[in-house]
């Protein structure tokens, strides 16, 4: 690989500081700064110290104690951030929203905020790797990034040097001194599953397009369902744009064995518009209907899409305006910003967390019970330096997304 580039296109990574960013960045940092508060809700204690935390792998971490101390909710950023993203190549498209979103979050905090330095990964593990040893030369104390999971494989072959927040999950577990964000479909899953079974619906029917996602959010549902004494009682596919009907499959299933609690469609929305009348005919459409955010992609017209009134699906707190308050609402910054309108919103969402993640990452692993509240969700570090996304949860009404206002449990 060539010299590793910062996002500016420069030969060089580029410290940014407060004053110094280039053009697309001014518009990033102003519509940040619209929010005028830089607080989060966070759980759990304050923050790292002796007797006031409860440590959730004791020797995992390897921290800078040459910093500040960490405010009182946690805050403790690093002193030079480093963010591994590939600006070029064939992830640059995904990249851009993340960047922004970031940006959104460091230009938007009051506080104390490290330096910042972008680096071109190229979306190739030898230009993560690459991109990885350079930040580290140039003093870097924390890193985020990097965001395709070949990249993060290569940079996790070992432990990191320094603290590392990945944005994917690689092929194996986090080494030391590591942690791996993403919104992956197993979360979902899993996620959907505790929906269930805080409803006691445990006989859960299954609708599948099969694809990648599908299959990886099944499997996690299939797992938390069976640890609980829970199960899926069937799977039916469902395929292409205009699937078949499976009114008789879905009767047969409600009069089969325990019968059916629940429906968890992994399925596409407008493949939903075209089963929910199914469900609705076969006696399901009174049950609780729950899907993945896949839910969400070829929808948007709301008078097509009120047949999808009452289905539930995950999605970014940033979107049901219960966000990090340091961020306004998601309609504010579209207006101004491509990169935080339709689907890029939710990678710009990603990133912002990615930023509050970087600042409380000390907080949050040195402490099983602290959670920060950001853009997609509440976030905690579990086990193994996964990060733990409780997202919100949405519905329909009258073809509207809208916030669901039954998410207890």
């Amino acid at each position: 690989m060539t010299a590793t580039q910062a996002q500016t296109a420069h030969a060089t990574p580029r410290v940014l500081r407060p004053g110094s960013a280039t053009r697309p960045m001014v518009a990033v940092a102003l519509v940040a700064l619209i929010a005028g508060c830089a607080t989060v809700r966070t759980t759990g204690t304050a923050g790292p110290g002796p007797g006031d935390v409860v440590p959730a792998e004791p020797g995992r971490w390897q921290f800078d104690d040459a910093r500040p101390p960490a405010e009182s909710d946690g805050y403790r950023p690093p002193r030079k951030l480093a963010v591994l993203l590939p600006m070029s190549g064939a992830l640059a498209t995904a990249a851009g929203p993340v960047r922004d979103g970031l940006l959104a979050g460091y230009y938007g905090e009051r506080r104390t905020r490290p330096e910042l330095a972008f680096y071109d990964t190229a979306g190739t593990p030898a230009g993560a790797a690459g991109a990885y040893a350079r930040a580290v030369a140039e003093g870097a104390d924390q890193i985020v990034g990097p965001l395709g999971r070949d990249e993060v494989d290569a940079v996790m072959q070992s432990a990191p040097a320094v603290p590392l927040l990945a944005l994917n999950r690689g092929a194996v577990t986090p080494p030391e001194n590591s942690a791996a964000f993403s919104l992956a479909p197993e979360d979902e899953g899993d996620a959907a599953a505790q929906y269930l079974l805080a409803r006691n619906a445990r006989n859960v029917l299954v609708l599948s397009n099969g694809d990648d996602n599908a299959r990886r959010s099944v499997d996690a549902l299939r797992a938390r369902l069976t640890q609980a004494g829970g199960s899926i009682v069937g799977t039916i596919a469902i395929v292409g744009d205009t699937p078949v009907d499976q009114t008789a499959a879905f009767r047969n299933a409600v009069t089969a064995g325990t019968g059916v609690d629940a429906v968890f469609l992994a399925i596409r929305g407008n493949q939903a518009r075209v089963i929910a009348p199914q469900l609705s005919v076969a006696g399901l459409g009174s049950r609780l209907r729950l899907g993945t955010s896949q839910l969400t992609a070829g929808t948007g017209k709301p008078e097509e899409d009120q047949i999808l009134d009452g289905i539930v699906f995950p999605t970014e707190s940033w979107s049901t305006g219960a966000s990090a308050r340091s961020l306004p609402p998601q309609a504010t910054i579209a207006r101004d910003l491509p990169t935080a309108r339709g689907g890029a919103a939710r990678l710009f969402a990603f990133g912002f967390d990615a930023w509050l993640l970087s600042g409380y990452l000390e907080h949050l692993s040195r402490n099983a019970e602290a959670g920060v509240g950001g853009a997609t969700g509440m976030l905690r570090i579990g086990p193994g330096g996964q990060v733990v996304r409780q997202p919100a949860w949405a519905t329909w009404r009258g073809g509207r997304v809208v916030a669901q206002a039954d998410v207890g449990g």
